[in-house]
């Protein structure tokens, strides 16, 4: 199973748990490796994220993957808050931080280039706009493989 199809699973099976539990899964980070593999939970919510608030999100996952071992092999769960370079992977989270600054990677590069650093200035059903030194630079949401705050 690839590193996107992995995430992609898990993110399917940990985000109406999370979202139950009155949190916003913001991403997940993982590795299935032999005796070394990680999985990384990121939450947040509008009150913030306390060490209480994980120590609960973790056991109902760890709870939930134990049933359903989406992972093979033994793997170490860690669950935290997104900190300041969180990622982006929905409209919505893009539409919450219109005006900030971000760090975009495509999946495929586009007039030779992958990577854009640039303010958010509109968010459409179809994609995001960023400004990038002073022109218009207009993404799908298709074409984005990665995107985080990039704070100055």
């Amino acid at each position: 199973m690839t590193v996107t199809a992995l995430r992609d699973r898990l993110i399917a099976l940990l985000e109406p748990l999370v979202e139950q539990l009155g949190f916003e899964l913001v991403d997940v980070e993982a590795n299935a490796g032999r005796g070394s593999g990680f999985l990384r939970i990121y939450l947040d919510c509008a009150a913030g994220i306390g060490v209480d608030d994980c120590e609960r999100v973790s056991r109902e996952v760890s709870a939930l993957l134990d049933v359903e071992d989406p992972m093979p092999g033994a793997f170490t769960l860690e669950v935290s808050s997104p900190g300041f370079d969180r990622v982006l992977r929905k409209p919505a989270h893009f539409e919450r931080f219109r005006g900030e600054r971000l760090k975009v990677e495509l999946v495929e590069p586009r007039d030779g280039r992958r990577r854009y650093t640039g303010s958010l200035v509109a968010v459409s059903e179809r994609g995001i706009e960023l400004e990038v030194d002073g022109e218009a630079v207009a993404l799908d949401f298709a074409a984005i493989d990665r995107a985080r705050l990039a704070p100055l």
